[in-house]
């Protein structure tokens, strides 16, 4: 190995308010479901140490407000991005039709050098939630995800902790090809914590 630097992977979690993000990084994070998650206010950030390819990395992952109101902090915390996952819900199929427009806003506001190749990967969420009122079948977000280049695309419930591992190593080896590719193996300073100045107290979820 030419460097045996600690790498820093900085992953985006992006979707619709109301999707699972929070519940989705609780899960993998610290191995804990809670029902009653507040909305997200501008952004927030876990982190977790996990091995790719016998290597130790940190996963530095970054919670966004689903809201638009808040989409314009988006360049801050959007570059130097490494990977970027996108989640629905797949009982909700407005969620699934502004992945288009989530992952278009990411492009803009993140410039990754080769935007045809950034690393994406879309989470199907709460598939713990009764057959009758799934709105999204599986083809047809999969055929979403071919159509943009083969996404790697996963069903998971942060409840039942279903497929949310497997997920995020997915999550953590793409990221890390991706680091690896640019090169960028500088230690990253502690990120500032980003919240919404002017944001109205309480929320309208």
């Amino acid at each position: 190995m030419a460097t045996r630097k600690k790498v820093l992977l900085k992953v985006i979690i992006l979707g619709d308010s109301g999707v699972g993000k929070t519940s989705l990084m609780n899960q993998y994070v610290n191995k804990r479901f809670s029902s009653s998650y507040k909305a997200t206010i501008g952004a927030d950030f876990l982190t977790r140490e996990v091995v790719v390819d016998d290597r130790l990395v940190t996963m530095q992952l970054w919670d966004t407000a689903g809201q638009e109101r808040f989409q314009s902090l988006g360049v801050a915390f959007y570059r130097g991005a490494d990977c970027c996952v996108l989640v629905y819900d797949v009982n909700s199929a407005k969620s699934f039709d502004t992945l288009d427009s989530w992952r278009d806003e990411f492009l803009i506001q993140a410039s990754p050098h080769d935007p045809d190749n950034f690393p994406f990967v879309v989470l199907g969420n709460k598939i713990d939630v009764e057959e009758s009122k799934r709105m999204v079948s599986q083809k047809r977000a999969m055929n979403w995800c071919q159509s943009k280049g083969n996404l790697p695309y996963f069903e998971t419930s942060s409840k039942e902790n279903i497929n949310v591992e497997q997920a995020f190593q997915t999550i953590a080896k793409n990221a890390l090809a991706q680091e690896a590719e640019q090169e960028l193996y500088a230690d990253y300073p502690d990120p500032i914590r980003i919240d919404a100045d002017n944001a109205q107290s309480g929320c309208s979820c």
